[in-house]
C-alpha cells in the first residue's frame, strides 16, 4: 500500500536537481506584495465549488443465444437490460469534497466507488464491484451436487460454467503535513461452477460448485521529510471455502475441498535522496497458515495438515546521476520461503498396491537472490545507450535440481535526434545453469531419468526488440513494434527442447480534419515449441511440435461536427483469432488435435447533444464468435469417459443500447 506515490519522472527530476531542491521556487511561494493582482484576475473562470460531472442511464436489448457473449457485452442477460453510470464530484468552500464514480451498475460487470473527506486531512472510501466470467452455458453432467453429495442420475443435469466475484471495500485515510495513516477492509465472494473431474473408477467430469470468501485487512503509516519517506504497513488475508469435501452415495470424501487458509505480511519501506542519488529499500516478513482437517484414509497419520510457510523478502536499490551524461543504478533482492509444515511417515504406493515401505513427506524451502546493475549514457543530444547485467540465484531444497543460476546481459539504444522519429532497440542474451540434475533422487521411479523440467533445465536465450514511432505529417502518427526470442534447451533429451517466440504490432492514428479521426492497428504473435518424449522409458522415440498463432486487427472512425456540432458518429471494429496446432512424429508426422477460435466485434454509435447539459447516445454492438477444441467431446462419445458435453461455441450476439446523460455544473 503506497500512501505517497512518486513516478519515474518525479524521481528523475529529483535525481538531476541536486541541491537546488533545497529552495522552493514554486509559483505558490512567489513574492506578490508589490503586484496589483486585480489586473490579473480570471474574468471567465467559474466557481469550482458545488457539484460537477455527469450521470447517465442506459436501457437496451440483448439478443444472445450463448452466455459466453456476456464476456464481451457486459451481461449475458437475454432480453431487456439496463445500467447506470456516472462521475460526480463535489467541492465545498471549506475544503470538503466528495466523488462518486459508477460504471454499468445493473449489469454483470460494473463498479461503484464513493469517497468523501476534507482535502489534505482525511478521506472515507467505499467500493463495490462485480465481475462475472462465462465459460459455457447449459453444460451437461450426470452428477448432481446436493449439500456435499454428488448424486449420479440417469437424467442429465444442466448448469452454467461461470464464476462471479463480488467485492466490497471500506477505507479510511488520515494525514497531515508529514504523516499519513490508512486502514482498509475488503471482502470478495466467489460463486459459480468450474469444470473438474474424479475417478470412480472410470474418469467422470462434473461441475465443481464454488462458494468461497476472501477477507483482507490493510493498514499503513507513512512519514515523510524534505528528502526522505518511509512507510510501515500490514496485510492480512483470510480465505474461507464454504464447500466441504464431496462424496458419492457409495463412497465418502471422493473429492477434497480447497482448504481454508490465511496469510499475514508486515513490510517496512523507505526512500532517501542524497544530492543526485536516490536510494530505496524494503523489508517484508510474512506467514502463510493452513490448518484444515485432512480426509482420513488408511496410511494417513495426520488429522490436520498444520501447514506453515514463513517468508522473508528484502530489496535495496539506488540510482545516481554521476554526470549530466552518465547515470548508474543497481538493486539487490532477497527472497526466502521457509516451509515449517507437518512432517510424518506415509505409506508408499506402487500403482494400485501398497509396498509396505514408509517415507516422510519433504517440505520444500526456497531461497533466492537477484542482483542487477545498469548504466545509462547520453552519447550526444538525441542519442542514449543503456546496458545492464542481471543475475538470479535460486536454491530449492528437496528438488531435482537444488541450485539454478540465471544470467542476463542486455543493451538498449535510443535515438531521438531526428525530427518526428523515436527509435528504441533492445538486445538480450541470457543463460541458465546450476547444480547437477538428479532426476531420481527425490521423485518416484515412474519418472524418466532423462526428463528435464523446463524451469530447472539449462537454457540459452537470445532476444531482440525494436520499436519505432514516426509522425510523417502533423495529422498522422505511426507506431511499429517487433520482437523475437529463442530459447534453446540444448542439454535436454526428454522434455521441452526449443521455443521460438516472435511477433509485431503496427498502429496508426489519423486526424484527417478537425471533425474526422481514424485509427487502425494490426498485430500477430507466433510461438513455436518442440518437445521430446519416450514411450519405451528410455531415450526419445517421439517428438511433438506445437504452433500457437495469435492475431488482432482493428480499425475505427468517428465523424463529429454534424448538425451544428451536435452530432457525432462512430464506428469500431476488432478481429481476433487464436490457433494452436500440435503435430506428433513417431516415424511419421500426424496431427494430434488442434484448437481454433476467432471473433468479430463491431460497434456503431451516434452521440447527440440535446443542449449544453443533456446528451443522447444510441449504440449497436455485434459479436460473432466461434471456437473448436479437439479435446472437447460429447458426454458419452468415448467409452469409459464421462465429459461435460460439447462446450465449444458458435454464435452471433447483438446489443442495442440507448443512453441519456446529464451534465452537472
Amino acid at each position: 500500500m503506497k500512501l505517497f506515490k512518486m513516478n519515474v519522472i518525479t524521481l528523475s527530476i529529483m535525481a538531476v536537481s541536486g541541491s537546488a531542491m533545497g529552495a522552493d521556487f514554486g509559483v505558490g511561494n512567489a513574492n506578490l506584495s508589490s503586484v496589483n493582482q486585480s489586473k490579473y484576475e480570471c474574468k471567465r473562470c467559474g466557481d469550482s465549488n458545488g457539484y460537477q460531472g455527469s450521470i447517465s442511464v442506459s436501457v437496451g436489448y440483448n439478443d444472445i443465444s450463448d452466455i459466453h457473449a456476456g464476456n464481451a457485452l457486459g451481461t449475458a442477460e437475454d432480453g431487456a437490460i439496463g445500467a447506470v453510470s456516472g462521475d460526480v464530484r463535489y467541492q465545498g468552500e471549506s475544503g470538503y469534497r466528495g466523488q462518486l464514480q459508477a460504471h454499468q451498475l445493473g449489469m454483470d460487470n460494473g463498479f461503484l466507488s464513493l469517497s468523501a473527506g476534507k482535502a489534505d486531512l482525511y478521506e472515507l472510501t467505499f467500493d463495490y464491484s462485480n465481475l462475472k466470467t462465462y465459460q459455457a452455458g447449459n453444460v451437461q453432467s450426470q452428477l448432481w451436487h446436493n449439500n456435499g453429495m454428488l448424486t449420479p442420475s440417469v437424467s442429465v443435469n444442466q448448469f452454467d460454467l461461470a464464476l462471479e466475484r463480488e467485492k466490497i471495500g471500506l477505507g479510511f485515510d488520515y494525514g497531515r503535513d508529514f504523516y499519513r495513516a490508512s486502514v482498509r477492509f475488503s471482502q470478495v465472494g466467489k460463486t459459480g461452477h468450474q469444470s473438474s473431474s474424479i475417478v470412480t473408477p472410470s474418469p467422470v467430469n462434473f461441475g465443481l460448485p464454488v462458494d468461497a470468501t476472501t477477507r483482507q485487512w490493510d493498514a499503513g503509516l507513512a512519514l515523510k521529510g524534505d528528502n526522505w519517506i518511509t512507510e510501515l504497513s500490514y496485510m492480512g488475508s483470510f480465505y474461507e471455502n464454504n464447500i466441504n469435501h464431496l462424496s458419492l452415495p457409495h463412497l465418502n470424501d471422493v473429492f477434497t475441498a480447497s482448504p481454508d487458509n490465511q496469510a499475514h505480511q508486515v513490510s517496512l519501506a523507505g526512500q532517501y535522496q542524497l544530492n543526485r542519488t536516490v536510494m530505496s529499500g524494503r523489508l517484508v516478513t510474512g506467514r502463510m497458515i493452513q490448518d484444515d482437517d485432512l480426509i482420513q484414509m488408511s496410511g494417513n497419520p495426520l488429522q490436520s495438515w498444520d501447514g506453515q510457510v514463513d517468508t522473508l523478502d528484502g530489496r535495496l536499490a539506488f540510482t545516481s546521476m554521476l554526470t549530466n551524461r552518465l547515470r548508474l543504478g543497481g538493486s539487490v533482492d532477497y527472497s526466502k520461503r521457509d516451509n515449517k509444515s507437518s512432517v510424518a511417515e506415509f505409506a508408499q504406493y506402487n500403482f494400485n498396491s501398497v509396498t509396505g515401505a514408509f517415507r516422510q513427506n519433504t517440505p520444500r524451502d526456497y531461497e533466492g537472490n537477484t542482483y542487477k546493475v545498469n548504466a545509462s549514457y547520453r552519447i550526444a543530444s538525441g542519442y542514449r545507450i543503456q546496458a545492464g547485467y542481471d543475475r538470479k540465484e535460486v536454491e530449492r531444497s528437496f528438488s531435482e535440481r537444488e541450485q539454478t543460476n540465471d544470467d542476463s546481459l542486455w543493451m538498449k539504444f535510443n535515438v531521438r535526434a531526428f525530427d518526428n522519429f523515436n527509435i528504441n532497440l533492445k538486445a538480450e542474451h541470457a543463460n541458465r545453469g546450476g547444480s547437477e540434475y538428479e532426476a531420481n533422487a527425490l521423485t518416484s521411479s515412474e519418472q524418466n531419468a532423462l526428463m528435464r523440467k523446463y524451469y530447472l533445465a539449462d537454457r540459452k536465450r537470445n532476444a531482440v526488440e525494436l520499436s519505432v514511432n514516426h509522425s510523417p505529417v502533423h495529422w498522422m502518427s505511426l507506431d511499429i513494434n517487433t520482437c523475437y526470442a529463442k530459447d534453446d534447451y540444448d542439454k535436454t533429451q526428454i522434455g521441452l527442447t526449443e521455443s521460438e517466440d516472435y511477433g509485431y504490432e503496427v498502429s496508426v492514428s489519423l486526424q484527417l480534419n478537425k471533425h474526422v479521426n481514424a485509427y487502425g492497428f494490426a498485430g500477430q504473435q507466433r510461438i513455436n515449441s518442440t518437445q521430446a518424449g519416450s514411450q519405451s522409458f528410455s531415450k526419445a522415440d517421439w517428438y511433438g511440435d506445437i504452433e500457437d498463432d495469435f492475431t488482432n486487427i482493428g480499425a475505427g472512425l468517428n465523424y463529429g461536427g454534424l448538425m451544428q456540432n451536435k452530432l457525432m458518429l462512430g464506428l469500431d471494429y476488432l478481429f481476433s483469432s487464436s490457433v494452436s496446432d500440435t503435430y506428433v512424429t513417431t516415424g511419421v508426422t500426424r496431427p494430434y488435435g488442434d484448437y481454433y477460435s476467432y471473433s468479430h466485434s463491431a460497434s456503431v454509435y451516434a452521440d447527440y447533444a440535446v443542449n449544453a447539459l443533456m446528451a443522447l447516445k444510441l449504440s449497436y454492438r455485434y459479436e460473432r464468435y466461434y471456437d473448436t477444441d479437439a479435446a472437447v467431446t460429447d458426454i458419452n462419445s468415448i467409452p469409459g469417459l464421462v465429459t461435460l458435453g460439447d462446450i465449444n461455441h458458435d454464435y452471433n450476439a447483438h446489443q442495442v443500447m440507448l443512453s441519456f446523460s446529464y451534465k452537472l455544473r
